[in-house]
């Protein structure tokens, strides 16, 4: 994986600025299109929710774009913060004990 120590932006920012503020859109006029509640699209603009597969594929339509790339946002925006914050100071390498295990 990249290491990097900026987090990625939230896709819900990117949907608000590169997508709805951009194309002079309304939060509520979006949620219609997408046919979601309008608090629910709120939520993912401000960064309190993601983007689920299904909404990625709602996304990817409304905006002509792939479910891939609002999937591969959400993704990596969640992968930064568990690399943060996972514990792996308790976690069995099963790879290092399999490597004394091949023959030589």
């Amino acid at each position: 994986m990249l290491k990097r120590n900026l987090p990625p932006v939230h896709p819900g920012e990117i949907l608000r600025e590169d997508y709805i503020n951009e194309h002079n859109l309304t939060i509520t006029e979006v949620a219609e299109g997408l046919g979601i509640a309008r608090a629910n699209l709120s939520a993912i603009v401000n960064g309190r929710a993601g983007i689920s597969p299904e909404m990625a594929v709602k996304l990817a339509e409304a905006f002509g774009n792939t479910p891939q790339f609002w999937g591969n946002l959400q993704k990596n925006y969640e992968l930064w913060h568990a690399e943060r914050t996972v514990n792996r100071s308790k976690i069995r390498h099963f790879w290092e004990e399999w490597k004394g295990l091949q023959p030589t």
